[in-house]
């Protein structure tokens, strides 16, 4: 049986005026993402790849075309709750001023809640940080434990769909290999991923589903 589309998107399009003329990544794109899918996104730089996560995530609007998320138009969800449940994990990471106790904790707390201890330490397991790193100031950390901090506190809030926009792009191989693990691991719990990449390689081994965007235009094939 076919899986129901989790995300729909109908004859969307995004343009963008820059010196003096229309760039356009993204022109007339229609898709849809089922229910559990792993979808890996490749395409040349400046092709519409973050474009798109911006616009699923309300970040920008389209300049046209329809997008429905869990059934619902976009435009009718409140963009928090949206972002909760359908999150964007940038390629650039964005820490708050303070320790990685203190970003990892701030999702629950502005929920009114409390991220204990060892919940946190669990987190820096997932993403192969050693636990005392909770007490960092994360002014301190490399670009790619920046990543992996991001990557964790995005992981506390369980959403239903994780948008990866090249999360492993400032590690290396070794850790690379540990965050696909865990994001395969957080897939097979029945969460939807869309993860985007410049390696072939890493498309074709971590999704069942790719897209390819280029001048505009998304095609779509079966990996497994």
């Amino acid at each position: 049986m076919e899986k129901r589309a989790i995300i729909e998107l109908s004859d969307v399009s995004k343009s963008y005026a820059t010196s003096g003329h229309i760039a356009m990544p993204l022109c007339g794109i229609t898709a849809s993402v089922p229910q559990g899918a792993f979808i890996t996104i490749t395409g040349p730089s400046g092709t519409g790849k973050s474009t798109l996560f911006r616009l699923l995530t309300r970040l920008e609007e389209p300049d046209k075309g329809r997008i429905v998320y869990q059934g619902k138009p976009l435009s009718d969800w409140n963009p928090p709750e949206l972002r909760r449940n359908l999150h964007y994990v940038f390629q650039v990471p964005i820490l708050f001023p303070g320790t990685v106790a203190d970003n990892l904790d701030y999702p629950t707390k502005i929920r009114g809640g409390k991220l204990e201890k060892q919940e946190m330490q669990k987190l820096l397991d997932r993403v192969s940080l050693p636990r005392d790193y909770l007490s960092r100031n994360v002014g301190e950390l490399s670009g790619g434990e920046k990543q992996r901090v991001n990557i964790a506190r995005s992981l506390s809030l369980a959403p239903d769909v994780l948008l990866l926009d090249e999360p492993t792009s400032a590690l290396d191989k070794k850790t690379t290999e540990h965050i696909e693990q865990e994001i395969r691991n957080y897939h097979a719990k029945g969460h939807t991923i869309l993860w985007i990449t410049h390696s072939p390689e890493q498309a074709t081994r971590l999704g069942n589903i790719q897209w390819h965007l280029e001048g505009g235009r998304l095609k779509e094939r079966t990996i497994k």
